[in-house]
């Protein structure tokens, strides 16, 4: 087993690369998709526990987009040909893969929830909740930016700043009163 250590900014893989899977045993990635245009999409986030690309879990195929660390991460190699010939000659490996998915549906929930609030400091805070539970004592600006974020919840950066100045304000001014 290889467990290889990947800081934030680092690249596991990249958009269109073929590869082995990988079991994130602590940490979190962001998946980022170029478009012909080359403007980047942030697709997905990827928390400790998941074994990506989720795409390839039964079959393999090339990554849908390139994964960067947003923290420290340890990150277990699976072996593609390895992989899949556990897969064949185990059933009981299938059933791992659908509790994995459908842990994943479970999340995407939870960031639908996010988008569906109807005011934007709503979206931002269950935003910041969400990654408080993963990744505190950071908080989600020092892993994400204001434009990746107004990806995830729906917002245009100007929104999401105007947001993020307003909540420091509120803040200052609760600090200066006590």
């Amino acid at each position: 087993m290889l467990v290889m250590l990947l800081y934030k900014g680092e690249t596991l893989f990249r958009q269109g690369e073929l590869g082995p899977l990988y079991h994130i045993k602590s940490g979190m990635l962001k998946i980022i998709r170029l478009h012909e245009d080359g403007s980047p999409i942030l697709m997905n986030i990827i928390t400790a526990g998941e074994t990506i690309p989720h795409h390839s879990l039964i079959t393999q195929q090339a990554y849908h987009g390139t994964a960067v660390a947003l923290v420290t991460c340890d990150i277990e190699v699976l072996p593609s040909q390895e992989w899949y010939q556990t897969l064949e000659s185990g059933p009981e490996k299938c059933r791992d893969i659908a509790l994995l998915l459908q842990n994943k549906l479970r999340m995407m929930q939870q960031r639908i929830d996010q988008l569906t609030q109807a005011a934007p400091i709503d979206k931002l805070r269950k935003l910041e909740q969400w990654f408080d539970q993963h990744i505190s004592p950071a908080t989600l600006c020092d892993v994400l930016t204001q434009d990746e974020i107004g990806q995830l919840i729906g917002l245009r950066r100007e929104t999401v700043n105007r947001l993020l100045r307003a909540k420091a304000a509120e803040t200052t001014m609760k600090e200066a009163s006590v």
